[in-house]
């Protein structure tokens, strides 16, 4: 067995940003020695990790020449340059998850018509090349309004997302390709998180249950464990199996899924790598996201999913009309408070909505850490100077 821990092996990951972060707490208590390569010269990773390279995650050449410096190497973010890790696979560089893993996600559009072919339950869609492309499908009839319109690329945290209802909404779009969906008269969002290593044994955690904001399109809760039926929890942990199975990914996969009206399971999108819906993991449950992550590119025994207690995230995000140097407003008067934890991710500026920290809140009563949660919301405060 290769010795990872005080040793010269070298994990690479891909991205510098929060995620990276929460990583390197887990390679710390290892002691296992890690690469960060981001094109932010003041990224969060910057601070824990043993080697820090600035550069571009979409250059072939920068991620190649990164890849050749470390033993295994691993992404944080999916937006970086697939032909470079394949060709590090290639030469017997070990990847996860593998750039066939990625390259089925990394477009919004493959990803659905990956589903389709794999017979996984999502949203009836179409895929557009452009907006005149679009326009045209809507004319055709081929579409009809309402939709969601989503960019194949790029889209993150609410961004790369729109509801159209009319020919003004379509106007506002940018000029890209794009798939139109079907919109879903959900009664909730689940998640859950599925855990795989390279022998393809796997583990989930408990379903939870997502709250977004209305206007940013982005999640303000994560409740874990989901307040829905067992019936369902144990079906939308079977759906997330198979998607696992069918990526045959290596690593976290974090499964977004909607339970209509009529409790069907629809598989709404996938993160190839720790994810926001589990950033609870890391109060609650037994083996956090991270360390597992790790845990399973490493080909380590996998940890217990199970959680401890009852835990919601809260994430907190830029307050609307402040741009500019952070401050975490009343963060002391929520720390006073029993079963509350702040993450602050290392971001110096903030701007309206940009995602820069999480609180998670443990209780053994799932309706009180809710409670809690509200509160928290309400009291801190990411502002500027």
């Amino acid at each position: 067995m290769i010795n990872f821990f005080s040793s010269n092996f070298k994990l690479g990951i891909l991205g510098g940003g929060q995620l990276g972060k929460m990583m390197l707490y887990e390679t710390r208590k290892y002691d296992i020695q890690t690469y960060v390569l981001d094109p932010n010269p003041d990224a969060p990773c910057k601070i824990a990790c043993n080697h820090f390279e600035q550069g571009s995650l979409m250059d072939y050449e920068t991620v190649y020449n990164f890849g050749k410096k470390v033993d295994v190497l691993t992404f944080e973010i999916e937006t970086v340059n697939i032909k470079a890790l394949a060709d590090l696979e290639k030469e017997g560089k070990k990847v996860f998850p593998s750039a066939k893993t990625l390259e089925k996600i990394q477009n919004k559009g493959k990803q659905k018509l990956f589903y389709e072919d794999h017979n996984i339950p999502t949203a009836k869609f179409r895929r557009f090349s452009n907006k005149a492309h679009l326009t045209e499908g809507i004319t055709d009839n081929k579409v009809k309004l309402p939709f969601v319109w989503k960019s194949t690329q790029g889209g993150y945290d609410g961004k790369g997302v729109s509801i159209v209802k009319s020919g003004a909404d379509l106007v506002k779009l940018p000029d890209v390709e794009c798939i139109a969906e079907e919109m879903i008269n959900f009664k909730n969002e689940i998640a859950v998180i599925v855990v795989r290593n390279p022998q393809e044994e796997i583990k989930t955690y408990p379903v939870v249950e997502m709250e977004f904001h209305p206007e940013a399109n982005q999640v303000e809760y994560v409740i874990c464990p989901a307040r829905i039926d067992e019936k369902i929890a144990l079906k939308a942990i079977e759906v997330a199996k198979n998607v696992s199975t069918a990526f045959e990914h290596v690593g976290i996969l974090a499964v977004e899924m909607f339970l209509t009206q009529n409790d069907e399971i629809l598989v709404n999108e996938v993160a190839p790598r720790p994810h926001n819906s589990g950033h609870y993991s890391i109060e609650a449950s037994y083996t956090n996201q991270f360390e597992q992550h790790v845990r399973a590119i490493l080909d380590l025994p996998l940890g217990a999913t199970e959680s401890k207690v009852a835990g919601i995230m809260v994430n907190l995000v830029g307050a609307d009309g402040h741009t500019g140097d952070v401050v975490y407003k009343n963060i002391e008067k929520i720390m006073a408070w029993s079963g509350v934890t702040p993450h602050i991710y290392g971001k110096k500026q903030t701007r309206p909505f940009r995602k820069m920290g999480h609180v998670t809140i443990v209780h053994e009563s799932i309706e009180e850490a809710r409670i809690i949660a509200e509160k928290v919301k309400k009291t801190i405060k990411v502002i500027s100077r």
